[in-house]
C-alpha cells in the first residue's frame, strides 16, 4: 500500500457524492510532503475565439470522480499512482479576474512553490496561455525544456501580443524551449514558421498507428527533460466539442490515450491540459470526461518519470 492509498480509501464516496478533487486525491497545499501536485488555473482571458475555459478545472475535477473511482487505478494502467507517490490536489489559483498580469504572477509563484519542493506539477486550464508562466517556472529549475505539444494549432504565431496563440512564440524568444528536441502533434491549421520544432500534421497522424507516433516523439525528444502540454482541441470536435477553437479532422480519445501511454518512462518534468470550455458541450460534459481521462494518463507519465 503506497503513500496515498489509505487516504483515498478514507475519502471514498460514490461518483455522485462527496468532496470534489481531481481523481479523489486529497485537497492539500502541503507540497513539502507531496510528489505530485495538481493545480487548477481558471483563466480564459487569453482566448481569441469562444471564452469559457475558466470553468475547465472544475469540470475536470467533477468528471474525474468517475475516472478516479477504482482503487486499482485508471484503466488500462496496471497500478494506482498512490501505490508509488503522494499526490495532492493543490486547488486553484484565484483573485485575478480582469487582471492577466496578476494571474501570471500568481501562477508562477504557486508553480515555483510546488517544483522547488521537488514535487511535479500538473496544471489544469484554463486557456493555453497558462503554459507560458508554467514553462517559466519549470525552466528556472530545469533549464530549457523539450516541448511535447498536442494541439490542432501551433500557438507560435509571430505576434508581440500575449494570448493563447502566441505563448510558445514568446517562450521560444525567452529561451524556454529546446526547439531542437521539441515536437507538435495533430496540427491542422496554417502556420508558415515552425521555429525549428518538428511537426506531425493531422494528415500524417491519421495514417500512423499510435505506437508509431509515440516512437517518433521519443526519437525527437530523446532522454532530454520535457514539458508536456495537451490542448483538448487536439481531439476531433466529435469527441471534444467543449472547447474555444475546435478544428475538425482530429483523432479520437483512444488514439490520444494510446499515444500518451506510449510515452511512459520519458523524462517529463511537468505538464498541463488546457482549453476545456464545458458550456459548449451539447450534453453531459463529454469534453471534461475526455480531459479527466487524459489528465489521468498524464499523471501516470509524471509518476513514471519520478520513478526513473
Amino acid at each position: 500500500m503506497g503513500p496515498n492509498k489509505e487516504l483515498l480509501e478514507d475519502w471514498w464516496d460514490d461518483a455522485c457524492s462527496g468532496q470534489i478533487s481531481f481523481m479523489r486525491f486529497p485537497h492539500s497545499k502541503d507540497v513539502k510532503n507531496a510528489d505530485i501536485a495538481i493545480l487548477g488555473v481558471p483563466y480564459d482571458l487569453g482566448t481569441t475565439n469562444r471564452p469559457g475555459a475558466r470553468f475547465g478545472p472544475r469540470a475536470m475535477r467533477e468528471q474525474s470522480t468517475l475516472t478516479g473511482e477504482f482503487e486499482f487505478g485508471l484503466w488500462p494502467w496496471e497500478y494506482h499512482i498512490a501505490e508509488h507517490h503522494t499526490v495532492i490536489d493543490y486547488g486553484d489559483i484565484c483573485d485575478f479576474a480582469g487582471y492577466p498580469e496578476r494571474m501570471v504572477a500568481q501562477l508562477e509563484k504557486a508553480t515555483d512553490e510546488i517544483i522547488t519542493n521537488d514535487a511535479a506539477c500538473f496544471a489544469m486550464g484554463g486557456d493555453h496561455f497558462i503554459s507560458l508562466p508554467l514553462l517559466r517556472s519549470h525552466v528556472k529549475k530545469h533549464g530549457p525544456l523539450a516541448l511535447i505539444h498536442f494541439d490542432a494549432h501551433t500557438d507560435t504565431w509571430v505576434d508581440e501580443n500575449y494570448h493563447h496563440g502566441t505563448m510558445f512564440y514568446h517562450a521560444i524568444k525567452e529561451g524556454l524551449i529546446d526547439t531542437e528536441h521539441s515536437i507538435q502533434i495533430g496540427i491542422r491549421t496554417p502556420n508558415s514558421e515552425t521555429h525549428g520544432i518538428e511537426i506531425i500534421f493531422a494528415t500524417e497522424l491519421d495514417e500512423m498507428r499510435p505506437a508509431e507516433v509515440a516512437e517518433q516523439i521519443r526519437k525527437r525528444v530523446g532522454d532530454n527533460k520535457a514539458y508536456l502540454t495537451f490542448d483538448i482541441d487536439f481531439l476531433d470536435p466529435a469527441y471534444a466539442p467543449g472547447t474555444g477553437t475546435p478544428v475538425s479532422g482530429g483523432p479520437t480519445v483512444m488514439a490520444g490515450r494510446k499515444i500518451l501511454k506510449g510515452l511512459r518512462g520519458m523524462n517529463i518534468v511537468g505538464a498541463d491540459l488546457v482549453e476545456i470550455a464545458p458550456a459548449y458541450d451539447p450534453i453531459g460534459n463529454i469534453t471534461a470526461v475526455a480531459g479527466a481521462t487524459l489528465g489521468g494518463d498524464i499523471l501516470y507519465l509524471l509518476s513514471e518519470a519520478l520513478r526513473r
